[in-house]
């Protein structure tokens, strides 16, 4: 068994104010935040995404997965318990994320994983963004993608691929010295990837999808316009063909942000490349 997607990702930062114009006036997120010390994003038809709450890490505390169905859902709870890592089931926060059933627990790395189905849907309210920003590239392929260091990577790959069902896409070493591995569970290239490295963070970077290349350039006028630092200049990766550009958050790690992107079907052959980017994403800094 394996999850259907990447439901939603949590940001815990001391920098609230300033993600508000971040995830709003620039991403284009829809704000659905009830709560100033926690703000809440959508970007389709589920009630939201993305959650920034009040805090210190400046990091990524919690990604939730989507399991599709009961059965599904203990199926892959077993996966896990038989890889040494039982979930514990939690109704307070499965009533707090607005999902019909969820269990919690933790990769190993110590991220907090949420493994859930019955997400509330929002559709009777229209998505609407604030910049503009006519669709995300969601559904089946959910939220986006996110790119996280570890440093038990065999552990951590087992976790993902034996736990919850991953494939390998493919690899990248990158700059000759840092080798990225890149897992997916439905379509969409990849949903996570696996960075080796000896750090206390967990998130490299999240990824967020648009429908045209309009969009992309769209959203580099934005910051330009809003001064928001430019890390990774235009390019189109190697592996999954997207054309994206990448800016600093108030948190310090970055959102890429793109177009474009192949996808992944049964006649997928893994690939090993040696560089991430055909052209571009010359660094900014």
């Amino acid at each position: 068994m394996n999850v259907k997607s990447l439901g939603y990702i949590g940001i815990e930062s001391s920098h609230i104010e300033q993600w508000q114009r971040y995830c709003s006036d620039f991403l284009g997120l829809m704000n659905m935040s009830t709560d100033s010390n926690e703000l809440s994003y959508r970007m389709d038809d589920q009630a939201w995404r993305l959650s920034i709450q009040q805090g210190k890490a400046e990091d990524l505390v919690f990604a939730g997965y989507d399991a599709r169905d009961q059965r599904t859902l203990m199926a892959l709870c077993n996966q896990l318990s038989e890889l040494g890592c039982p979930p514990k089931k939690d109704d307070a926060l499965a009533a707090r994320r607005g999902v019909s059933c969820l269990y919690v627990v933790q990769d190993p790395d110590g991220l907090q994983v949420e493994l859930y189905y019955g997400a509330t849907e929002a559709a009777e309210t229209p998505f609407v963004s604030p910049a503009g920003v006519g669709k995300f590239v969601t559904g089946d392929q959910g939220f986006g993608h996110i790119v996280l260091y570890t440093k038990n990577y065999e552990k951590k790959y087992a976790f993902y691929t034996e736990g919850l069902g991953f494939f390998l896409s493919d690899t990248i070493l990158m700059f000759g010295k840092l080798m990225l591995t890149f897992l997916h569970c439905n379509p969409r290239h990849h949903t996570i990837a696996l960075a080796a490295a000896p750090t206390n963070k967990h998130l490299n970077h999240f990824m967020v999808q648009v429908n045209s290349l309009n969009e992309v350039g769209y959203a580099n006028d934005r910051a330009l316009a809003m001064d928001i630092p430019v890390t990774t200049l235009l390019g189109c990766h190697t592996n999954d063909r997207m054309v994206s550009f990448y800016t600093k958050t108030p948190s310090g790690f970055d959102v890429e942000l793109g177009y474009g992107a192949r996808t992944v079907d049964k006649n997928w052959s893994v690939a090993h490349h040696n560089s991430p980017s055909i052209w571009g994403h010359r660094s900014a800094e």
